[in-house]
């Protein structure tokens, strides 16, 4: 990895209202991590705007965020696959009218079809890994700077996989896209280091995500954490105590 590693501080938990008065924006907020963190983030006082390509399934999770109590969230329905530059800029636009701006994104989206051999990998579904693990994230991020650049603080958060893994055979766009996204923080980072927008990774360990039971079939997935387990670290990255992990990787794995 290019980017330095940090670790979770032992015992950490977020504060109430940690993220009181902060706009977050999650991309992926249906299912997996991105349900989790969204929940969380919601949990610790932001106001979050739910990205997904599925209105009824973003309503789920408006409703649970409503019924907890957490301030009220926004849905934004978009297909990272077929987004254009116009189409985030659109986006962008519609959080600072009626938001007011934006203080962190969780770039949580993910697309996995199967262990594929390069030899066979379709040539569909490699542009289709690429746009949406790298490309979305390329253009949602830079259509989104400026309103993160003009906060106090701000924070982006790249969900990142095991890169050894990745590295192996069989992995094809998907693990070419989280390599180049690792790449990404790193250069976004050394861009943004002396302003008021912090650039984070966060490499979780292996969860209960429909994702792992694809690349992992037979395996029993029970015995990994639930998603929810993992979120708090996304507080702390959108939180002020985050800052002490700008620029690095949030390993969460097993030391």
């Amino acid at each position: 990895m290019s980017l330095p590693t940090a670790r979770l501080p032992a015992g950490w938990t977020p504060a109430p209202g940690a993220l009181d008065k902060r706009v977050v924006l999650v991309s992926g907020a249906t299912g997996g991590l991105g349900e989790a963190a969204a929940r969380a983030c919601a949990a610790a006082g932001a106001t979050v705007v739910l990205l997904g390509r599925r209105v009824p399934a973003l309503e789920k999770v408006y409703d649970a965020i409503v019924a907890g109590g957490a301030p009220e969230p926004a849905i934004y329905p978009v297909n990272l696959e077929g987004a254009t530059p116009r189409d985030y800029d659109t986006l962008a636009d519609v959080i600072e009218r009626e938001l007011g701006g934006l203080d962190g994104i969780v770039h949580a989206a993910a697309h996995f079809h199967a262990l594929t051999p390069l030899e066979l990998h379709k040539p569909e579904e490699w542009l289709r890994g690429l746009q949406v693990n790298l490309t979305a994230p390329f253009l949602l991020t830079q259509a989104c700077m400026p309103l993160l650049k003009a906060r106090a603080d701000s924070a982006v958060v790249f969900v990142l996989d095991d890169p050894q893994r990745l590295a192996r055979a069989h992995w094809g766009a998907y693990g070419v896209a989280k390599a180049g996204l690792e790449r990404f923080a790193a250069i976004l980072h050394e861009e943004t280091d002396r302003s008021p927008l912090r650039v984070h990774a966060l490499l979780p360990a292996p969860m209960r995500t429909t994702l792992r039971r694809m690349a992992y079939f037979g395996e029993d997935t029970q015995k990994h954490p639930h998603p929810a387990a993992v979120a708090p670290a996304v507080v702390y990255l959108l939180s002020r105590d985050g800052a002490a992990a700008r620029g690095h990787v949030l390993d969460l794995r097993q030391a």
